[in-house]
């Protein structure tokens, strides 16, 4: 994959200019304790509500994975032109403090704590669920958390050999450890902000053609409301949810 040599996407003189705004063809916005949602587990993750969030989050987004007698038809025709995006501040925190206190009091470190310690990892099994072989990222940011990963799906779209990214934001209900970073984050000049509990929030962007949202330019984006923000693509992909239902395109 060629590394896009491009300006900043708020630079209107950037390698967009001219181009089609991506689309958001699909999108998902799960707060499962404001919602009263049991998540479904993961096999092989233990403990922490993090993996099964994004998983549970991706399935509303895409639909199920599919088979070959079934395929998915938001991602079975680009299994390979697929990138995955996951944004986040604070990560895994609660698999982060278990493994910790684990390690403190002497106890026997359980190795699937340390498999899922990896933020992608859910990620990983994610491409194998859905057969996508594009590429994968993580990225984390101190403020503009959402911005900065509708960002970066723009760059990875600049790329000849990809069709669309799916963008995943995610953060769990603040802990004590968590509470103390952010705050921290705050005094520092961070614009981010712990969510009132677990959220996450999943986008496919398919760089032309579709159905959906035309995804507003970066400079437009500063007009939104709370903009850079977790929330802000929150209430994105409540709007493209939305238009789906009512079986709408814009």
């Amino acid at each position: 994959m060629r590394a896009p040599a491009v300006p900043h996407p708020a630079d209107p003189g950037g390698a967009r200019a001219g181009r089609p705004s991506p689309r958001v063809v699909a999108a998902a916005s799960l707060a499962p304790g404001a919602e009263g949602t049991e998540l479904p587990a993961v096999p092989g993750f233990i403990a922490s509500s993090f993996n099964p969030l994004v998983r549970e989050t991706v399935r509303r987004c895409l639909g199920e994975p599919g088979d070959p007698a079934r395929p998915n038809p938001l991602v079975a025709p680009y299994a390979d032109r697929t990138a995955l995006v996951l944004a986040t501040v604070a990560g895994d925190a609660t698999t982060s403090d278990l493994a910790s206190r684990k390690l403190v009091s002497g106890r026997v470190h359980n190795p699937l704590l340390f498999f899922q310690s990896v933020t992608t990892s859910i990620l990983g099994h994610l491409t194998i669920e859905y057969g996508l072989t594009g590429p994968v990222s993580c990225l984390a940011a101190d403020s503009d958390v959402g911005e900065e990963a509708l960002r970066a799906a723009e760059l990875l779209l600049e790329d000849e050999d990809l069709d669309q990214v799916l963008v995943i934001a995610v953060e769990l209900a603040a802990n004590p450890r968590t509470r103390a970073a952010f705050g921290h984050l705050a005094a520092s000049g961070g614009t981010g902000r712990p969510p009132e509990g677990d959220h996450a929030v999943a986008l496919l962007l398919r760089g032309v053609g579709g159905a959906g949202i035309a995804l507003p330019v970066a400079g437009d984006r500063r007009e939104w409301p709370d903009p850079g923000s977790f929330r802000a693509l929150a209430a994105l992909a409540d709007r493209v949810s939305a238009q789906a239902a009512r079986g709408e395109e814009a």
